[in-house]
């Protein structure tokens, strides 16, 4: 199924964006306006026309801003970041268990982000053109889980109060064996996939990520479904991927087998993402949460973009 003509939008590369540079993080430091700029001109140059954004929060209000007074042609889908409602046991990390003050403020904090996102949505209509309700809130090893029925809510309210379609995104496995209320609930699935994080090595990763989206299509046939998240670590410290599959020339085979695949098929793919972003993960600088960027945290490009038509090569 050619997805961008199952939601009515015309054919272009997407990619995840979120601006946050050395010294910020979300919830404490933003982005600048002339930040935001700069990036935006960068990803504008380099030929991208969709934006995937993460939260309805200061950051995103100055990306639209940016968008809509610089007159920059960029399409975006919003979405609200839900936080844990449930504790997750399960978190190989540890960081999926709360008191149950905290998760009673969580829930809280959702509804006002889902709230959000439905004025956000109305007030931009000329800019967003998807919304998704969550992110990664229902695989086995999330830090933030939210129950499937509780999503499944949240979408219905979007869902009745604006005119984008609604999604929600998550890791491809739990599309597979429980979110079958949930499929039927949003206007399109969006999966994530990662080759390099479950062990696949470069010469894997395009079949790898195929599968991944052929078994959710075979399982939902004549859903629209589209891929929100897949990329290529450049560096890592081991830490659930191996050092020695992570490079700018490994990211650089994946993104371009992976945008050529994504463009024969007409299936709208999100790559991952945009900057690194030195904020994530363990202070280790060589933790692989921080380098999934097409361009260093300097704005430098990777590999993968020297080939571009950026002014910034």
């Amino acid at each position: 199924m050619n997805t961008f003509k199952a939601l009515n939008i015309p054919g272009g590369r997407a990619i995840c964006y979120s601006g946050f540079r050395q010294g910020q993080s979300p919830g404490l430091v933003y982005p600048t306006y002339d930040q935001v700029k700069e990036d935006l001109l960068i990803l504008r140059d380099g030929g991208w026309k969709y934006l995937r954004l993460f939260d309805v929060d200061p950051h995103a209000m100055t990306v639209m801003k940016v968008i809509k007074n610089e007159k920059l042609d960029f399409k975006i889908m919003l979405s609200a970041y839900i936080g844990a409602e449930m504790n997750n046991f399960n978190c190989p990390w540890g960081g999926g268990v709360y008191s149950e003050e905290q998760l009673v403020q969580n829930t809280l904090e959702n509804q006002v982000k889902i709230m959000r996102l439905i004025d956000w949505a109305n007030a931009w209509q000329d800019i967003i053109f998807s919304v998704s309700v969550g992110n990664e809130a229902c695989v086995d090893w999330t830090d933030h889980y939210v129950p499937v029925s509780k999503v499944v809510h949240y979408v219905q309210k979007v869902r009745n109060q604006i005119s984008q379609p609604v999604t929600f995104c998550e890791n491809y496995a739990p599309w597979l064996f429980k979110l079958e209320k949930l499929a039927r609930a949003v206007d399109f699935i969006s999966i994530h996939t990662y080759p390099v994080w479950e062990y696949k090595n470069i010469a894997e990763s395009l079949n790898y990520t195929k599968e991944n989206y052929q078994s959710v299509s075979r399982k939902y046939p004549g859903k629209p479904i589209i891929i929100t998240e897949a990329g290529w670590a450049t560096h890592s410290n081991g830490r659930g991927i191996d050092p020695q599959n992570a490079s700018e020339e490994y990211q650089k085979i994946y993104f371009e087998k992976l945008m050529e695949w994504a463009d024969k098929e007409g299936v709208l793919t999100f790559f991952f993402e945009a900057f690194d972003e030195p904020w994530k993960g363990s202070p280790d600088p060589m933790e692989p949460e921080k380098h999934w960027g097409l361009f260093k945290r300097d704005r430098k490009p990777k590999l993968a973009m020297r080939n571009t038509k950026s002014k910034n090569n």
